[in-house]
């Protein structure tokens, strides 16, 4: 999964925010050791390392002030319900996002396949 942390390192710069971080911190830790602001939320709190800011938030019914200035939103096997709602704030605050599935799920956008790994980027000048 750190081959997402080096694409995100490779294209993006600045404040990142990953939603529903779960117990899985390894991208967001590199990113963060890489010089990104980093921003994580979950809908129950959650232990993350140092150097990760943390927040408690619905993405159902955001607190937009945690995503703004971001130039990526990103989730790591969001469950296909909330996807659209990750889509769907970070094309609010005018940032890309990421969603990378769950072995098998389908999403519209434009599925990246970097070094192997799958994802579905979202890039803030179309509109899927």
């Amino acid at each position: 999964m750190l081959r997402l942390a080096d694409y995100i390192s490779r294209n993006y710069s600045g404040k990142v925010v990953e939603v529903g971080i779960g117990n899985f911190t390894a991208v967001a830790e590199e990113l963060s050791s890489s010089g990104f602001s980093v921003v994580a939320t979950d809908i129950v709190e959650k232990k993350v390392p140092e150097g990760i800011e943390f927040y408690v938030d619905d993405i159902r019914n955001p607190k937009l002030e945690i995503y703004e200035n971001a130039n990526l939103v990103y989730s790591i096997r969001p469950p296909p319900e909330i996807a659209k709602d990750v889509v769907r704030i970070s094309k609010a605050v005018g940032a890309e996002c990421i969603i990378k599935p769950l072995y098998g799920d389908y999403f519209e956008g434009e599925l990246v396949n970097y070094k192997g790994l799958p994802f579905y980027l979202y890039r803030r000048d179309k509109d899927d």
